[in-house]
């Protein structure tokens, strides 16, 4: 059934009806913002940017800290809405939502302004001048969010923008709208001051109408057929974007590998969130050495993954219904070219209509769909290769390049391998967890995305780098200035031959 129902309501507004993915039943309505309401909101933006701005980060920071502390005290609220929303678990919500946001809310706190400070790099040759570089906001940055991680995926990137002096206004997605919408709530609380975030609903008409209504950056995380658009958007209108699309992630198994551990990876990589995770593992490329006994752990392991929506169970359902019809078209065309299952295959009914089994494939061929193009779902190809270098070379065989995981006892090994992977980071003996790493730049390579976020790289993304050259001393006039004379050029002359071509004018050049 359709988790988002167009509804129309008086005055001609239309609202959206929004269902959950475990039980099919409706759990509330949301507006959808019309292009005139998305405008008004950006303008309200740019009216209150200029005095945040202004605001220093101590004060900054302290809004941070009391929402993380609200958070934390009121948690039980946070997980409740996301849980309906998405159907996962409690124990996945909190892993996956409040931890992190927790997390994201206390690191830019403590570290915003460290790394946003002016610096004053030294000039290896103007030695007359002085360089001051000045972290600048951009002034009004829109937020495009997707139904995966609702929560985090919309308090993250939102946590950065305002503590680098930025307003925001964020668009979640249609399909976990109120999710989405805890993120304006927990700040209005913390005592965010009125129109430096504001939330948006609707759906791609919206995101449309706000990437157009004049702000300064997008960031966008969501599909690459809507990414391209976001892109393009932004190219005519010439402001920066970041652009996160999916992965289709590959795990590399080498034969010394710890195969306790690995098959323990591989099972949470592939069905964590019900496989619908940016970062999760879509391929896996195991040594033959070791093949066997691997396999047999992910599957004794992935049979043993309870489904449910109430209580304590591991993978929750599917929370959009076009993501289980891309499942079983990939089964079926994996099915038909010679894949085998050994486990799983099939919708689980007896749980709900939105519910896919923890599926373990073996006999998949690169020619498979399911091993071309993003899944997002609980699905695990696996590919026995003969050694490092035909794991490494079909793991570099795919348009993504978001993320990917090697697993070897031997680091150095990993290492070299990981430094080969076409890919945006690597994860070595542990699942992709790179997104959690507050310090590590986030961010894909080819139809995976552009720009990175996360870390110093990701909160200076928000801001321009102004460089303000000094001078020194203040002479009545420079030697290249006007006018130009045959006196001056004999002098630049002897300076080129002194920097560049003596020992030690290279050495201080």
């Amino acid at each position: 059934m359709a988790i988002v129902v167009p509804m129309e309501a008086g005055g001609g507004r239309r609202r959206l009806r929004v269902a959950s993915p475990s039980t099919q039943e409706a759990i509330g309505e949301v507006p959808v913002t019309s292009p005139e309401e998305v405008r008004a909101a950006v303008a309200r933006a740019r009216a209150a940017q200029p005095a945040w701005a202004a605001t220093p980060f101590a004060e900054r920071a302290a809004i941070m800290r009391r929402a993380a502390e609200l958070l934390r005290a009121q948690q039980d609220h946070y997980l409740g809405v996301c849980m309906r929303d998405t159907g996962r678990s409690r124990f996945e919500t909190l892993m996956m939502e409040i931890f992190p946001a927790l997390d994201s809310l206390t690191y830019y706190a403590k570290n915003a302004e460290r790394i946003l400070t002016d610096r004053r790099p030294g000039l290896h040759l103007l030695r007359t001048k002085k360089l001051l570089i000045t972290y600048r906001p951009l002034g009004v940055v829109a937020i495009i969010t997707p139904w995966n991680g609702p929560f985090i995926l919309g308090l993250n990137p939102t946590v950065q923008a305002l503590m680098a002096g930025n307003a925001v206004v964020l668009k979640p997605s249609e399909v976990t709208p109120f999710a989405g919408a805890l993120v304006g709530e927990l700040l209005a609380a913390a005592g965010l001051p009125d129109g430096l975030l504001q939330v948006m609903h609707g759906d791609g008409t919206t995101g449309a109408a706000l990437v157009d209504a004049g702000v300064d950056k997008v960031s966008f995380t969501g599909s690459v057929a809507t990414g391209r658009k976001v892109g393009e958007a932004c190219g005519r209108s010439l402001i920066p974007c970041t652009l996160e699309l999916g992965g289709k992630d590959a795990m590399i198994v080498c034969a010394d590998a710890d195969v306790e551990r690995a098959a323990g990876g591989a099972v949470f990589g592939g069905f964590f969130n019900a496989g619908q995770f940016c970062c999760g593992t879509e391929r896996v490329y195991v040594a033959r050495a070791i093949a066997d006994d691997f396999i047999a752990r992910v599957v004794a392991k992935a049979s043993a993954l309870r489904q449910g929506t109430e209580g304590e169970y591991d993978v929750g359902p599917m929370i959009w219904p076009r993501q289980l019809e891309t499942i079983e078209r990939h089964m079926v065309d994996a099915l038909a070219r010679g894949a085998r299952v050994l486990c799983g295959g099939k919708r689980n009914t007896a749980v709900g209509e939105l519910f896919y089994e923890p599926t373990v494939l073996v006999d998949v061929t690169h020619d498979m769909l399911i091993m071309q193009e993003e899944t997002f779902g609980p699905i695990l190809p696996i590919v026995v290769v003969d050694d490092d270098e035909q794991a490494i070379r079909l793991a570099n065989d795919s348009l993504y390049g978001l993320s990917g995981t090697v697993w070897s006892k031997d680091e150095a090994r990993a290492v070299a391998i990981a430094r080969r992977l076409d890919t945006g980071s690597v994860c070595i003996n542990e699942s992709s967890i790179t997104y959690g790493a507050c310090e590590a730049p986030f961010g894909g390579r080819k139809h995976s995305g552009v720009g990175q976020v996360n870390g110093e790289v990701g909160l200076k993304g928000y801001c321009h780098a102004q460089p303000i050259v000094i001078d020194r001393f203040g002479p009545k006039e420079e030697q290249v200035w006007y006018p130009y004379t045959a006196a001056k050029e004999k002098t630049l002359q002897k300076v080129i031959r002194w920097v560049w071509g003596t020992p030690i004018g290279r050495w201080m050049s």
